[in-house]
């Protein structure tokens, strides 16, 4: 089993930036790529971004290239989202998850690849 707790979320103004973390436990010894995803009330959960375990390959929503960057560390076992010019639009509960892929060079940006979840964490941006 696979744990994964987010932090980091909270109420922000437009413009503003945040940082969430993922923490991660369990069985972590093999590769995995890590990804972040949103939901916002009343919409499907959507992909955000991913990092492969090697991280040398991500991958980002177009609407969100440039203002969102995704990054991991392997000895800490996390992996963060950078957040940056929030718009009330970004409102959503944000999850990460992991995808035991085995490939170290690989990422997904399908919800149904993801094989452990997170609880979320609430990103609230006022106007």
């Amino acid at each position: 089993q696979v744990q994964l707790v987010e932090s980091g979320g909270g109420l922000v103004q437009a413009g503003g930036s945040l940082r969430l973390s993922c923490a991660i436990s369990g069985r972590t010894f093999n590769h995995y790529a890590l990804g972040w995803f949103r939901q916002a009330p009343g919409k499907e959960r959507e992909f955000v971004a991913s990092i492969s375990w090697s991280g040398g390959k991500t991958d980002y929503a177009d609407s969100l290239k440039g203002r969102f960057t995704i990054s991991r560390d392997n000895a800490k076992i996390t992996v963060s989202l950078e957040m940056n010019n929030l718009k009330p639009e970004d409102t959503a509960v944000y999850y990460c998850a992991a995808d035991f892929v085995g490939d170290p060079f690989s990422t997904s940006t399908l919800l149904r690849n993801y094989d452990y979840w997170g609880q979320g964490t609430q990103v609230s941006v006022s106007s």
